[in-house]
């Protein structure tokens, strides 16, 4: 009988990734997903260190499955992903339930690490090794179950800002090169993914080698894309996190010459106030922010922005929220992430004074509602236009299917439609969080 493998994944759409080669590893190895815990063999919790409280979470989870541990003395628990990276052998240490630990870089050793837990030893592995975990990971057979997916094509981060701790547990930007991402594309297409989502945690910083260089990353993510768009199959391209800093000419430009290229575009500012920016290390100002903003709707009108921003960073001052609130304004976007400021161990803001919490807990909810005013504005704008709808699957009512938009709404058509389909869609009407439509043609 295969073995049987739970996975929970915390946090980004990296971790989504990270998730999906692990079980593919594991997969080579005999062992199938199962969405019941209490049927697993293996528990793997894949971590995120962004938010407060993120090893509270893993812990707590953990103690949640010291009674099914104890019930199954050969089940096997693991942790990967960034908590596993910062804290390392400590989670052995407070949770002797736990049989291995593996950073967001070394989890391509998470088969040998599974075999020594069988073999009843504990193991951790946090390092960054040399090698390039994505020649060691098997083909992608996973990929064929949906007609969407996510290629990593860089990882790690070099702009340190004073509340983040990617470049501690992910480590310095690293860009992979184009010839292997282009195969994993092909292979992906090959299964039937027809939109792919281009990960990376500064994924506009890529400079990968190009087919056939001698290490140089003379490969943009511009590049990068229109290349991509030329694979036959291929129908839609997506990119997430970019940095402002790193949104040069040749990918403004690609957004408004390659139709493939989605017109959704995920630029975290963090903040309006230049004083509360050059604090959080941002190395930009609002102003070059929103002369940004104007040269990408310039070559492309109809994108549609989304952002991340932190309210309560530590000195944040009123002036310096109402800032941030014009910004919003000025921009008008689609859909915002928004947080409070959470302290993250080692980083330099942590050391700083936080801002009350009442007084963060109030501008978050007033931001939050600024937001969503315009998130269902954009949403109501929608009504009566044609777009695009990408179907993904069976929606909630009999004969219904929902997708995704060019603009990344959810969408819910009653057709006969099949996952994959791409299908003009006239847009019908507006809910908090998806839009009806009916089949305009296919």
């Amino acid at each position: 009988m295969p073995k049987k493998l739970y996975i929970k994944t915390y946090g980004c759409q990296m971790n989504v990734y990270d998730s999906e080669r692990m079980a593919e590893a594991m997969g080579a190895e005999g062992y199938v997903a199962t969405d019941t815990v209490e049927d697993a063999d293996m528990v793997l919790l894949n971590t995120c260190h962004i938010r407060e409280k993120a090893s509270e979470k893993l812990y707590s989870d953990l103690g949640r499955l010291r009674p099914l541990k104890a019930g199954k003395p050969d089940l096997k628990i693991g942790v990967a992903g960034c908590v596993a990276q910062a804290e390392g052998a400590e989670i052995l240490r407070r949770m002797p339930l736990v049989d291995l630990v593996v950073g967001p870089q070394s989890y391509h050793r998470l088969p040998a690490m599974a075999k020594a837990a069988e073999a009843g030893e504990k193991t951790v592995d946090t390092d960054f090794p040399e090698e390039d975990k994505f020649d060691h990971l098997p083909d992608r057979p996973t990929a064929s179950a949906r007609p969407t997916a996510f290629l990593t094509v860089q990882e790690g981060c070099d702009k340190f800002c004073a509340f983040c701790v990617v470049p501690y547990t992910r480590g310095a930007e690293v860009s992979r090169p184009a010839d292997r991402i282009m195969a994993e594309a092909r292979g992906l297409v090959e299964k039937g993914v027809r939109e792919i989502t281009l990960l990376g945690q500064n994924v506009n910083a890529y400079h990968g080698a190009g087919p056939g260089s001698d290490g140089g990353g003379d490969w943009t993510l511009a590049r990068l894309v229109r290349a991509l768009a030329k694979v036959d199959g291929l129908e839609r391209i997506r990119y997430t996190t970019s940095h402002p800093n790193d949104m040069g000419d040749d990918l403004i430009a690609a957004h408004g010459e390659e139709p493939k290229l989605m017109p959704y575009l995920h630029l975290p500012v963090q903040s309006g106030s230049d004083r509360i920016l050059k604090a959080m290390a941002r190395k930009h100002t609002a102003d070059t922010y929103l002369r940004l903003i104007e040269k990408i709707r310039a070559a492309r009108p109809d994108m549609m922005m989304s952002g991340d921003f932190i309210v309560g960073f530590p000195g944040e001052t009123d002036a310096d929220f109402d800032a941030t609130m014009e910004l919003i304004r000025a921009v008008d976007y689609g859909m915002a992430y928004s947080f409070k400021y959470s302290a993250r161990p080692g980083t330099p803001a942590a050391e700083k004074t936080p801002v009350p919490a009442e007084v963060a807990d109030a501008r978050l909810q007033a931001l939050q509602a600024l937001i969503t005013e315009q998130q269902r504005a954009a949403q109501r704008a929608m009504v009566g236009r044609e777009v695009s709808v990408l179907f993904e699957k069976p929606g909630r009512l009999p004969g219904q299917m929902v997708g995704k938009s060019d603009y990344l709404h959810a969408v819910h058509v009653r057709t006969d439609a099949r996952p994959g389909d791409i299908a003009k869609v006239r847009i019908t009407g507006s809910a908090p969080n998806s839009l009806a439509g009916e089949i305009a043609t296919k």
